[in-house]
């Protein structure tokens, strides 16, 4: 399955970004998703994660409460809501598809789309 993540941009502390990932290639309802991120320097960490029904969510605790992932399986999409956003969010947020329930590390995953940079200004 192909991933295209979209939506990052230059923001400011409080604002909020709707990010989304675009699938392509294989049957999107066969796949949990998850969005990931990586700021400059360091390890690239959960985020949050569906499961192919949309039924069960996950989310890291540091976003718990701002985020929001869903999902539209006619549209082959998962988004991720982020709102009062703080300059610590600044990342390249990465969407992820697997077979198997998603784990909360991003070894191992099997398929991942390009990132997209949200830059969070103070």
């Amino acid at each position: 399955v192909q991933l295209q993540a979209s939506g990052g941009g230059l923001v400011q502390a409080g604002d909020s970004l709707r990010l989304s990932c675009v699938a392509s290639g294989r049957t999107f309802s066969n796949y949990h998703m998850g969005w990931f991120r990586q700021a400059p320097g360091k390890e690239r960490e959960f985020v949050a994660t569906i499961t192919w029904s949309g039924d069960n969510k996950d989310y890291a605790d540091n976003v718990k409460g701002r985020f929001t992932i869903s999902r539209d399986n006619a549209k082959k999409t998962v988004y991720l809501q982020i709102d009062s956003l703080k300059p610590e969010d600044t990342a390249v947020y990465y969407c992820a598809a697997d077979s198997a329930p998603m784990p909360r590390h991003y070894l191992g995953i099997e398929y991942w789309g390009k990132g997209t940079q949200v830059t969070v200004s103070s």
